[in-house]
């Protein structure tokens, strides 16, 4: 967050992650209506497509997509797979490019006058089905899609019940969560509740409250129904968090600012003692490393040659001290576009955690951001359990991280600010699974192992490429929508790329939407009025358009932070005046 910057589309990922892998044990193709042949799209969710007589590649019909406006004329297809198989999949394509995948798992593509086929395969984590997906591409016109297959062990054993209903979290106390769900259809003895591949409940009926856990926690449990026959698959996730939180004292729907305490950026300096009251957290930019693998961070204040009217450092710590007494919170950012850090060894580790302490300690801040970019994070290959990292930058950092928590105890006010390929494009593609980018997804393994000790996690919906929602549809920045689905993607929790695992949500109260203050502050400025279209459909459920939260709304969404507070007040402080009243008045 300090100038333009260069950003991988998901075009290119996609070009990366096709490949073959061994060929399935056993062939059923588990589609319905593979061919078209019913002369509709019965089977298959369809946007702007439909079932042709010609150009067909066998029979008498074929699909035709044709992607308008923002919609690429996706069809998709659920079915029914079992944990740990490997299946193939095809389909003869022709015409404009077209996407051949599998929701979170591999992809391919071709663009032909001809038709061609496109295969890949992959293998099951432990999910008990899969989304088969084609689309086109924005604007490039018609495909065309025949004979789709999808080969391999189906899902369901003759016999089983069906899948039981979402199930939702109906109770919260500082101990326990209660669920309830819909029943399953056909013999059913009973219900069994998963915490991952752990049964944490067995009943009889469609509820059940899971107890003893810790205060402020978060899990995600899925349900399945069984009987003599076996399990049916798991029902859908559902993300809760017990109560019982330390209260940060921050305000319940927050402002958070970037200022720009080392540099100018072109945007000017701002005083600290001349913050407007209106920003609730305040960051300072940038705490950097003496070299990229040190660990060694400092903080410089910004010379006089480039910031004219810098206060000196006395004046600097009173008026912060100033600030927190009127219940604001300051806290050193470390990192950014130039700050490269990268924790490779135990040495790094320590040296972060006592600099970052001696910053903290000097300034009299509350606490630490983390807005590390470029570089500093990626995976090993070979690295695929976000639960469990192995990748030394990654468990360095969470180490580091724990450390301070535990140091200046649960008043310490711990935020994180990573792009969105480090989060959100970790459901399409993981680093670690050795396809594509290493740094995508790298952040999930930090945000889980301090889940319980995060305050703020904001992430940059700017500076981003067009990224594949919970709806399976790409999002590109500037909207409302992205905001939508991004932030839906925090809360609800989402697979994890092909590693079969569920990267569980937050609680609202943790999350903030990321976004610049002004056209200048970087690409993917929202308007006042569209960004707050999105926070009311988060909030309220309101004015969402054609997309359902699938995390449900969130009316204690923590708020809104920006880049910066520096260019903010460069234009007449519009995000300030448009978005401090709004946030007052939100329930």
């Amino acid at each position: 967050m300090r100038r333009s910057r260069l950003f991988l589309t998901l075009a290119a990922l996609v070009l990366g992650l096709s490949g073959v892998l061994a060929a399935p044990a056993q062939a059923a193709n588990l589609l319905a209506n593979p061919g078209f042949e019913a002369g509709s799209l019965s089977g298959w969710t369809c946007g702007n497509a439909a079932a042709v007589t010609t150009p067909v590649h066998s029979g008498g019909y074929a699909l035709a997509g044709t992607p308008v406006g923002a919609d690429y004329a996706q069809c998709s297809q659920t079915v029914s797979v079992l944990p740990g198989s490997t299946y193939s999949v095809s389909a003869w394509v022709r015409g404009n490019p077209v996407y051949l995948g599998i929701a979170g798992g591999p992809s391919t593509w071709s663009g032909n006058a001809s038709y061609n086929q496109l295969q890949l395969t992959f293998t099951t984590g432990n999910q008990t089905s899969v989304q088969l997906y084609l689309h086109g591409w924005y604007g490039a016109g018609t495909y065309y899609a025949d004979d789709v297959v999808l080969d391999g062990p189906g899902g369901t054993t003759p016999g089983t019940p069906t899948s039981p209903g979402a199930p939702q979290v109906t109770a919260v106390t500082n101990n326990s969560l209660a669920l309830g769900w819909g029943a399953s259809s056909g013999s059913v003895t009973g219900y069994r509740v998963y915490e991952g591949a752990a049964v944490v409940a067995a009943v009889s009926g469609t509820t059940a409250t899971i107890g003893g856990l810790a205060a402020c926690t978060t899990h995600s449990y899925s349900v399945v129904a069984y009987n003599g026959a076996g399990e049916s698959s798991k029902s859908a996730v559902v993300t809760g968090s017990t109560s019982g939180c330390v209260d940060t004292g921050l305000p319940k729907h927050a402002l958070v600012g970037y200022l720009h305490s080392s540099f100018a950026n072109g945007s000017g300096y701002v005083r600290m003692a001349d913050v407007p009251a209106a920003w609730d957290v305040i960051d300072l930019a940038f705490g950097e490393p003496t070299s990229v693998t040190s660990g060694d961070i400092r903080f410089t204040r910004c010379p006089v040659a480039e910031c004219p009217n810098v206060e000196s450092d006395a004046d600097f710590i009173a008026a912060i001290k100033a600030k927190q007494a009127q219940g604001k919170k300051v806290l050193i950012s470390i990192g950014g576009q130039n700050g490269q850090v990268q924790l490779t060894t135990a040495a790094a580790r320590e040296k972060f955690v006592s600099s970052v302490s001696a910053i903290i300690d000097k300034y009299g801040l509350n606490g630490l951001d983390v807005d590390f970019e470029g570089h500093s994070l990626s995976l090993n290959a070979g690295d695929t359990d976000f639960r469990n990292p192995t990748t030394p930058v990654i468990v360095n950092l969470v180490s580091a991280l724990k450390t301070l928590k535990a140091k200046y105890g649960s008043s310490f006010v711990l935020t994180m600010a990573p792009e969105t390929f480090f989060v959100q494009v970790g459901h399409q593609f993981y680093g670690g699974s050795g396809a594509g980018d290493a740094r995508t997804g790298a952040y999930l393994p930090v945000i889980h192992a301090l889940r319980d000790s995060l305050t703020l996690l904001h992430v940059q919906d700017y500076n981003s490429g067009p990224v594949m929602g919970l709806d399976n549809q790409y999002h590109t920045m500037g909207g409302p929508d992205f905001h939508i689905a991004m932030t839906d993607m925090l809360k609800a929790g989402f697979a994890v790329a092909n590693t079969g695992q569920f990267f569980p949500g937050l609680r609202p109260d943790q999350i903030a939407i990321g976004l610049p203050a002004a056209v200048s502050a970087g690409n993917g400025y929202t308007s006042p009025a569209d960004v707050q279209t999105a926070v009311n459909c988060l909030v309220k459920g309101s004015g969402c358009g054609s997309y359902t939260l699938r995390g449900g709304t969130s009316p204690a969404l923590r708020g809104l932070m920006t880049w910066s507070i520096n260019w903010d007040k460069y234009y007449n402080w519009e995000f300030q005046n448009s978005h401090e009243p709004f946030l007052n008045a939100l329930p």
